[in-house]
């Protein structure tokens, strides 16, 4: 079981929520969940939260360098932190914008833990990607998963910690999985009379099998497509908690909506445990295309991950993957992937479908409008700013 972190002490283990004796990749898996959900640009506007960003930057800092480490279980932080670099003498963490040398404890700055954050993850997508404690190495490695649109055909979500997404393969593909990789389109017309695939019941066949040919596939449908439901697999935060709000900010993956009641089932990062959240208590890191920035154009054509909505300024606040930084926009520059489930809002023309989920079939870039589809029978266009994740 593991330790809870514990960000109101001043021990470095406490504070990461791991014993005395774990290894480098423990203390760098306690790092990453926790900076992430207690970043300052996910939490905008809170000091709590950059102080507790402080606090586990400056744990991570010095028990992830060796000799930091071992001055550290001997002696404590004040010794620890007078050591530089590689355990040299002279203080502070090695970033702008922070004290350093002299007596006491040197405590990390807004910037110095802003920095140390930047430098951990590499071409890495902290805040999108799932999970694993991953550092370093591009999109998509080990541990990690994020959807990407796949065009008019809606999301692909690849999930390595999670298994496939969607919720499953369909019965076609699970049936061709089973025959020694048959793929999509590949003819059966080759199996000869008497050959079975095992299963069926009496009386079931497969149309232009030959005779005596039988298989497994059965006659159930699949489920019918849900287009006011995020897909499962979809990273989330769970953010407006009331009963249980030190789970705000915590980050899970999608894996399942239960229509009669109107929630999704959320498998918690690091935990085998779930919740059932209201969508108003989820908030997707999907990624994005940055667009249209006329004070910033070499932001334009970027991609980046949502990380938190600022309703004060009605702003994203969006994770530019290859710049590492954090910038401000507007929902109008931000262009949403293709199957991306979102919610109208502030539609003045239609107000009866304010608060509707539909998925965006397409962005439009002449008109700066989104087709959504909000059911089998219905789609709408609308404006960038009136589609919200």
């Amino acid at each position: 079981m593991p330790k809870t972190p514990n960000l109101q002490s001043d021990d470095y283990y406490e504070i990461l929520g791991c014993e005395r004796n774990a290894d480098e990749a423990q203390l760098k898996k306690a790092y990453r969940k926790l900076a992430v959900k207690w970043h300052p640009d996910k939490n905008p506007d809170n000091d709590e939260a950059t102080t507790k960003f402080q606090k586990i930057s400056e744990a991570y800092a010095t028990l992830s360098d060796k000799q930091k480490r071992q001055i550290y279980d001997q002696y404590g932080a004040e010794a620890a932190n007078q050591m530089g670099e590689g355990g040299m003498p002279g203080g502070g963490f090695g970033f702008p914008g922070g004290g350093g040398g002299g007596g006491g404890v040197h405590h990390m700055s807004p910037d110095e833990a802003q920095a140390f954050f930047s430098t951990m993850f590499g071409e890495s997508d902290p805040f999108g990607g799932m999970f694993g404690g991953s550092m370093g190495g591009g999109m998509g490695g080990p541990g990690m998963s994020f959807r990407s649109s796949m065009g008019r055909g809606g999301p692909a979500n690849f999930s390595s910690s999670f298994g496939s997404a969607g919720g499953g393969m369909d019965p076609i593909s699970m049936m061709l999985g089973g025959m020694g990789g048959m793929g999509p389109g590949m003819s059966m017309g080759s199996m000869g009379p008497g050959m079975s695939m095992g299963g069926m019941g009496p009386g079931m066949s497969m149309s232009g099998m030959g005779p005596g040919m039988r298989s497994s596939v059965g006659s159930s449908a699949p489920p019918a497509k849900r287009f006011d439901a995020i897909p499962n697999g979809t990273v989330v935060s769970l953010k407006g908690l009331v009963n249980a709000s030190d789970r705000n900010g915590d980050r899970g993956v999608v894996k399942q909506y239960i229509p009669s009641t109107g929630r999704y089932v959320v498998e918690l990062e690091d935990s085998d445990s779930t919740m059932s959240v209201k969508p108003s208590n989820l908030l997707q890191h999907v990624h994005v295309r940055i667009h249209n920035v006329e004070s910033k154009p070499e932001f334009n054509g970027k991609t980046g991950t949502i990380i938190t909505w600022c309703p004060s300024k009605e702003r994203y606040n969006v994770y530019i993957i290859a710049l590492k930084k954090v910038v401000s926009l507007k929902p109008n520059n931000v262009v949403l992937e293709t199957g991306t489930v979102a919610q109208v809002t502030g539609l003045a023309s239609k107000p009866e479908l304010n608060g509707k989920w539909g998925t965006i079939k397409e962005w439009i870039r002449e008109s700066g409008r989104y087709e959504v589809q909000l059911s089998p029978q219905q789609i709408i266009r609308v404006k960038m700013e009136n589609m919200r994740v």
